[in-house]
This record gives C-alpha cells, structure tokens and sequence, in this order.
C-alpha cells in the first residue's frame, strides 16, 4: 500500500519537507520577504504552499522537482517588471528560478512592494465600495 502524503499544515512544516538546495533557497527567499513585509503580515498554508497574506493574499512560494517559484499573485506585476524578469522563465502566474539560486534580494523587494501596494489598493477600494452600499 502507498504512503499517503500529509499536507504540510504550517510553512515550517512545508519547509522542512523541501529537500536541499531548495530548502536553503526558499529560506532565503521567505526570510528576504519577511524583512520587507508590513508587521502584521502572516503566513499560512494556502493552496498547498507557503504564503504571505497582508490584506490578502500577498505572494507564495513553492518548491518543485527542477525549479522554485515565486507567487506574485499579480499578473500585472510580473508585466510591470517583464524587464527585470527577463532572466527568469515567467508565465502569467509565476516565475520560476533554480533550486540552488534564488533571485536577487533587491528584485523580489520590487515585487513584495508592488504587492503590498496592489493589496492596499485593492482593499481601500472595496471599503469605499462597501461604504456607498450602507
């Protein structure tokens, strides 16, 4: 009888099942990420994989068998920064880097930036929505 998989319940959780390099990377990552996250951001398991969710789902990250990805959750943000992404292979999703290299810090803090900015928008529109409804 197969092993049955067990959904990781926390990030750590889904981390520590990553095998190495992807490990390491993807700590790296999640720790750049941490550092330019507004305080109250947390992090949960949604859709199977480590996110960060301030206003929302902010990004994930994920591991696979050949790469990592990196979750904007924002098609426009990966066109926004279509040229700085050109090294990376992208689709409108996710964009992919190598087990062993994750991309450089002051990259994915454009991204996280775009985000948060995206969710504040967002959010401040749907309570003004929300407003003119009562």
């Amino acid at each position: 009888m197969a092993k049955r998989y067990a959904a990781p319940k926390t990030c750590d959780d889904y981390l520590a099942a990553v095998p190495e390099p992807a490990r390491s990377t993807l700590e790296e990552v999640r720790a750049t990420i941490r550092d330019l996250v507004p305080p109250e951001t947390t992090e949960a398991i949604w859709y199977g994989i480590p996110t960060f969710k301030y206003k929302g789902p902010l990004l994930s990250l994920g591991a696979f068998s050949r790469h990592c990805s990196l979750f904007p959750l924002s098609a426009a943000v990966i066109v926004a920064f279509k040229n700085e992404l050109k090294d990376f292979k992208t689709s409108k999703g996710t964009i992919q880097f190598p087990l062993d290299k994750p991309p450089p810090a002051a990259l994915i803090a454009k991204l996280v930036k775009a985000r948060i900015a995206e969710n504040e928008r967002t959010n401040s529109v749907e309570r003004a929505a929300a407003e003119d409804q009562r």
